[in-house]
């Protein structure tokens, strides 16, 4: 019950009316876009009153982690006021889609394969069947290992404060 738009899409000012007309959640990837293109889209679906995110991506099959610009998030978050995921080509598994987690990315879009020796522009850059499960968990356990930010004491660190602050005479 959603869309996705991949980013050539966002000048073809038909379909995207067509598609915001449908108001199902649509995910818009940023990849090979200028912030004028995504004003527009934004705008359009805006008017629509159809619900989207932004997909912060750079397009390219794969893409060198240097080149990720994860900064973006935030940036189209507060520029926004939108929910921003994150569309990953790279090659590595985990550690770009895990920043981007802490980055703040609502949500994560990976391209999967068979096997990633498989013909074609994009197999390098996907992630293998075999090999999901343990990306999925490590994605879902970064807001957790992240925390709230607030500086405290665990429960699990107290009793070691006890044992390790006892009086030297």
């Amino acid at each position: 019950p959603f869309n996705k738009l991949a980013s050539p899409m966002l000048g073809h000012k038909p379909l995207l009316r067509e598609i915001a007309g449908e108001q199902k959640k649509t995910f818009i990837s940023t990849g090979m876009s200028t912030l004028e293109d995504i004003d527009e889209v934004v705008n359009l679906f805006r008017k629509a009153n159809c619900p989207f995110e932004l997909m912060h991506c750079n397009s390219t099959y794969p893409m060198k982690e240097e080149d990720a610009n994860l900064l973006c998030i935030p940036m189209l978050r507060e520029r926004y006021g939108v929910q921003v995921g994150y569309s990953g080509h790279e090659t590595c598994l985990t550690k770009v889609c895990v920043a981007a987690v802490a980055l703040g990315a609502t949500s994560i879009e990976r391209h999967i394969t068979l096997d990633r020796a498989m013909y074609g522009s994009d197999q390098a850059a996907s992630i293998e069947t075999r090999h999901l499960r343990d990306f999925a968990d490590t994605v879902r356990a970064t807001p957790a290992i992240l925390g709230t930010g607030k500086k405290m004491i665990t429960e699990t660190e107290l009793a070691v404060r006890k044992k390790l602050r006892v009086s030297v005479i």
